[in-house]
């Protein structure tokens, strides 16, 4: 009895280790096959998002911040110095080109210009006399009644005092200029700026009395890469059309592009260009900054993609190529200009499928799947209306209740 037990126990234990080992070997053959199945591009299509590209004609937009500048502006300044008499302008005020603007005390200019004539008078008065003499001493010399030489001292006579008249001529002139310098007019049409001269003020030629910038038109001013210097200059040739956005308003404002830097600035590699604005209604005011933009020229039947397919690796931009068995391929292209989200591209046609999303589990070569959006929650009932039962046909109303088979088998 003793050795029937014994051969029990051992047959129990051969059973337990062979079970043992059988249930080892299962399980690391499953998870080896989860492990292989869980890798990518093991035999598993990687999950991607795909996008088509698309031909169009794309305009080479440069988009930057510009400065408003005046095409024009004045710092008035006295050219003599003098007392202020008068102020004939408000500050903040428009002015016509040739409008008053200040008057000097002209007392002593006026005094000037009153003795300049009165010399001027004077001398021509002599030279009448003088003229008269010389005519006379002709005639002397043709009787014989005077010597020749007499008649030419006349005539040096003569001849010194029209000089003198001349000198009195500009000496008038001269006065008439300095009391010119009593007027300040306006030199252009614009604005006044502030104004802080008050009749009895001395001024003199050091000193800014006011400032007039003229604001219609107006020019910003710009900074272009210089890798678009070209393509700026035949925009320029064109008078291309320029857009400044300005904060508040819907619409851009429209200018031309008017003149192009003949330097490039070396240490930003930007040149310098302006673009003219009717500016009627003051949107844009000297030293605002705004957002310009300047389409310089277009890309005409431009491959474009989605910017986020391109993988720029050590060799170069490559997208991955999606063919009609779902195959992806890894392509190098060219970036040519890119903008917003899109980018133009050479090295893929129009219509090719591109991957866009899940390039990190894709392998060259490998297949994929599309991923697809997600489908729509099914529509709730709304309130007071019955839920709808099952169809006719249906699964829940083909299968029987538990409680009905259970009554058959008692009946059975």
């Amino acid at each position: 009895m003793k050795k029937n037990l014994v051969l029990a126990l051992s047959g129990v234990l051969v059973v337990a280790v062979a079970g043992g080992t059988w249930w080892w070997s299962g399980a690391k053959t499953r998870s080896a096959a989860a492990t292989q199945a869980a890798a990518p591009g093991a035999g598993a299509p990687a999950l991607v998002t795909l996008a088509s590209a698309q031909r169009q004609n794309v305009p080479v937009t440069v988009q930057v911040n510009g400065s408003v500048v005046s095409l024009n502006s004045v710092d008035l300044r006295p050219q003599v110095t003098n007392t202020v008499r008068e102020v004939h302008v408000k500050e903040g005020e428009f002015v016509k080109a040739g409008q008053l603007l200040f008057t000097l005390d002209d007392r002593p200019d006026q005094a000037n210009l009153a003795k300049a004539r009165a010399q001027q008078q004077r001398d021509e008065a002599m030279l009448a006399d003088l003229e008269r003499q010389y005519k006379r001493s002709q005639d002397l010399v043709a009787q014989n009644f005077i010597a020749k030489s007499a008649a030419d001292a006349t005539l040096s006579q003569l001849e010194a005092q029209r000089a003198a008249v001349a000198a009195d001529r500009a000496a008038v002139q001269s006065a008439q200029v300095a009391l010119g310098y009593a007027t300040l007019k306006a030199p252009i049409a614009g604005r006044i700026g502030a104004v802080n001269i008050y009749p009895g003020t001395l001024v003199q030629p050091s000193l800014s009395l006011v400032t007039i910038t003229q604001l219609d038109p107006i020019a910003v001013s710009f900074p272009v890469p210089e890798g678009k210097l070209q393509d700026l200059l035949q925009a320029a040739r064109e008078h291309t059309p320029v857009e400044a956005l300005v904060t508040g308003r819907k619409a851009p404002l429209k200018g031309t592009l008017s003149f192009v830097d003949n330097t490039v600035d070396p240490l930003i590699g930007t040149v310098r260009a302006k673009a003219v604005f009717d500016n009627a209604d003051q949107a844009l005011w000297p030293g605002q900054f705004v957002e310009t933009r300047v389409t310089v020229r277009t890309i005409d039947g431009a491959t474009v993609l989605p910017a986020s397919a391109l993988m720029m690796l050590a060799d170069g931009n490559s997208v991955y190529v999606v063919d009609a068995e779902r195959k992806a391929a890894r392509r190098k292209v060219q970036a040519i200009y890119n903008f917003g989200t899109q980018v133009v591209v050479k090295g893929v046609e129009p219509g090719e499928q591109v991957v866009t999303e899940g390039k990190q589990n894709v392998r060259p070569g490998g297949k994929v799947r599309i991923d697809a959006p997600q489908a729509q929650p099914d529509k709730q009932p709304q309130p007071g209306n019955a839920a709808p039962g099952p169809s006719p046909g249906s699964a829940a109303s083909v299968a029987p209740s538990s409680a009905s088979v259970v009554a058959d088998r008692e009946r059975t």
